[in-house]
C-alpha cells in the first residue's frame, strides 16, 4: 500500500510518501517539505501567530494536493510541540481541518518519544540490547529508554533548538553577530536545570546502546567528521562528545549567517544549531555518554511502522 505521513513539526511541515506492506521495509516514494519554523512563530501570549497559522494552512493544503496526485491509500497527519503548546492550538487545528480537510492528530511529548524509539529499535534490531534514544526537535527534546519496542521510560522536555533559540539566545537567521558569551552561559545553566529530573530517571532505567536521531544530531555529527549524506542511508555515523565540544567551541563564535555557509548545515536552521549543540552536549555529559550512534529513522518512520503493524498480514 502507499502511505502518506504529514509531519507538522516545530521547524518543518514534511510530507513523506512510502510504499510498504505489513512486515516490509517502508521505501520512500516521495518527500517534500516546507520550512515554517513554527516554534519561532509563537507570540508573547503563547499563541501561534496569524502568519504562522496562514503558512500552516497553505502547507497542509499543498500536502493534500500532493497526496491526492500520488494516489496515497492513507494519510497520517500529526503535529508536535509547536502546535501542541500553542495557546490557540484548538482554533488552529479547527481552521486547518475546515480549510484543507486535514485532521491533525496532536501527539504528546511522550508519544513522540515512543514512536521515535520504535523506529530506532527496528533500525538497529534486538542485538542493540537496551536502547537510549535522544531526539532534539525544534520545540522539545525527547528521551526514551528500554529493551522492548515500547520503551520503559519516555519523556519530553521543552529543550528544542528552535524554542531555545527564540527564548534564550534571541537570534534569528538574519543575525549578523554570534550570541554573547553571557547568553550562551545562561542557556547552558537553564538546560542543566531542566535535565536534572530526566537524568535521575534515565540513570535508574539504564541502557546498552545510546542512539541519537533528528536533523540537529545529524548536522552536528557531520560537522564533527561523520559521513556526508551523499554516503547514503546505510553509512554508519557516530557523534563523539569530544568532537561535539570542538564543534561548539567553533560555532559559538561565528554568526548564524556565516554558519549557514558550512557544508552540511541547513541555511534555514543554521541559527538554531548552537542551541541544539548545547542541549546535545549537556545531555551526553550528564548521562556519561562518550559517543552516540546516529539513526536515520525517527518519528515519521515510527508512525509509519506503527500503522503497518495494525494492518492484517498478507
Amino acid at each position: 500500500m502507499r502511505l502518506g505521513v504529514l509531519d507538522v513539526g516545530s521547524n518543518t511541515v514534511h510530507l513523506l510518501v512510502v510504499d510498504a506492506h505489513h512486515g516490509a521495509h517502508p521505501w520512500p516514494a516521495h518527500s517534500e517539505k516546507a520550512v515554517l519554523r513554527l516554534a519561532e512563530q509563537i507570540g508573547k501570549d503563547g499563541a501561534l501567530t496569524k502568519a504562522g497559522a496562514d503558512a500552516l494552512v497553505k502547507a497542509a493544503a499543498d500536502a493534500m494536493t500532493a497526496a491526492a496526485r500520488l494516489v496515497t491509500d492513507d494519510l497520517l497527519a500529526f503535529a508536535t510541540s509547536a502546535v501542541r503548546d500553542a495557546t490557540n492550538s484548538a482554533a488552529v487545528l479547527s481552521r486547518v481541518r475546515e480549510e484543507t480537510g486535514v485532521r491533525l492528530q496532536v501527539l504528546s511529548g511522550a508519544d513522540e518519544a515512543r514512536a521515535t524509539f520504535l523506529a530506532v529499535r527496528r533500525w538497529f534490531g534486538w542485538s542493540a540490547g537496551r536502547l537510549l534514544v535522544m531526539d532534539i526537535g525544534g520545540g522539545s527534546l525527547e528521551l526514551a529508554a528500554g529493551i522492548d519496542e515500547d520503551p520503559d521510560l519516555a519523556m519530553s522536555l521543552p529543550l528544542g533548538a528552535g524554542r531555545l533559540t527564540r527564548d534564550r539566545l534571541h537570534i534569528d537567521g538574519s543575525t549578523a553577530t554570534p550570541p554573547s558569551a553571557h547568553r550562551v552561559d545562561e542557556l547552558l545553566e537553564y538546560v542543566e536545570e531542566m535535565l536534572d529530573p530526566a537524568v535521575q530517571k534515565l540513570s535508574e532505567v539504564g541502557w546498552d546502546r545510546p542512539v541519537a536521531t533528528s536533523k540537529t544530531f545529524r548536522t552536528l555529527a557531520r560537522l564533527a567528521g561523520a559521513a556526508p549524506s551523499t554516503a547514503g542511508l546505510w553509512a554508519p555515523r557516530r557523534l563523539h562528545r569530544d568532537g561535539l565540544r570542538q564543534v561548539i567551541g567553533f560555532i559559538r563564535h561565528i554568526s548564524p549567517r556565516e554558519l549557514s555557509g558550512l557544508e552540511g548545515v541547513s541555511a534555514r536552521r543554521a541559527h538554531q544549531l548552537l542551541a541544539g549543540a548545547v542541549v546535545a552536549e549537556a545531555t551526553m555529559r550528564r548521562l556519561n555518554i562518550d559517543a552516540v550512534d546516529v539513526c536515520p529513522w525517527a518519528l515519521r518512520e515510527g508512525v509509519i511502522l506503527r500503522r503497518l503493524d495494525q494492518l492484517e498480514p498478507a
